[in-house]
């Protein structure tokens, strides 16, 4: 095997779609601080801030991997990752999961000791809590494990200021609200592969119909909870409007997984909750920089 293949069965075993979007939301609080406050942000705390929230979210997804190598192999949707595929040991997926973990806690430590706390917590939340402890055993898992989705967008935040932390709570509560809609509108389309797999995932323990009435009262609280930053007196138009046509293109698309389930209508929920996520981010930093 070549080396550039080897580089790119790594960077496979990151699951990079998983934090790209994530260092997204601890990009965007900490501009959106940064405007808001007119804190200059210096080159170095970017650095620190990008390259931790980067290999932590690499770390988590690389070691939840290994500790899930043994239900990726049976389900047909994950079995041809890295590691059930054999293109990456399990030993050498440790140590590289271990390696980041380390490069994401020095450099979270070096930005404060927020940044730093806030990172454990995260590597802990979706390490121990979601993959080891309630992913095989609880429908909870997807809920208590969705904390350290939130973490980044903290991290953040706090890495610029912990003026009106309130702001970066709601931002990460956005993520935290975010979760269980993607997730279960994922895991709705294909609960075949959970069910083969004997993980208890809401669609795969609940009744399709309970799953898509859950899955549209989610995405209602999250589309209410996140115009509530609006009222912070912080955001304006550009915010409200924003969140206001993305959340009802939202809402649409969860009302027609209601009334006519199927797996095209779970599928769309799926791959429009990303680009909404990104949106409502987008929309927290224009606004903050030109209101």
């Amino acid at each position: 095997m070549t080396v550039g293949n080897q580089v790119r069965n790594y960077y496979e075993l990151t699951k990079p779609k998983i934090w790209y979007l994530l260092v997204f939301t601890a990009f965007a609080p900490a501009l959106t601080a940064s405007f808001l406050f007119d804190i200059s942000v210096q080159p170095l705390t970017w650095l620190l801030l990008i390259g931790g929230v980067t290999a932590g979210s690499a770390a988590a997804d690389t070691l939840t991997s290994f500790h899930d190598r043994d239900i990726d192999a049976v389900m047909d949707r994950t079995r041809d990752r890295p590691i059930p595929s054999g293109r990456i040991s399990p030993r050498n997926a440790v140590l590289f999961g271990l390696t980041l973990t380390g490069i994401s806690l020095i450099f979270t430590w070096f930005i404060n000791i927020w940044a730093f706390a806030l990172m454990v917590f995260g590597l802990f939340d979706n390490i121990i809590v979601y993959s080891i402890w309630l992913k095989r055993r609880s429908q909870t898992n997807i809920i208590l494990g969705g904390f350290s989705g939130g973490a980044p967008a903290l991290i953040g935040y706090v890495a610029v200021t912990t003026q009106n932390i309130e702001i970066g709570l709601v931002m990460a509560g956005l993520v935290f609200l975010w979760i269980p809609t993607h997730i279960w509108s994922l895991a709705l389309h294909v609960k075949k592969d959970y069910a083969k797999a004997g993980i208890p995932m809401l669609p795969v323990v609940s009744s399709e119909e309970k799953s898509v009435r859950i899955i549209a009262g989610t995405t209602l609280l999250m589309v209410l909870f996140s115009i509530f930053p609006f009222f912070f007196g912080q955001f304006g138009l550009i915010y409200l409007i924003t969140v206001s046509i993305f959340g009802i293109a939202m809402i649409v698309l969860s009302v027609w997984l209601l009334l006519k389930p199927s797996e095209k209508a779970s599928w769309m929920v799926f791959k429009f909750s990303s680009p909404y996520l990104t949106a409502i981010f987008i929309a927290f930093m224009m606004d903050a920089r030109f209101n």
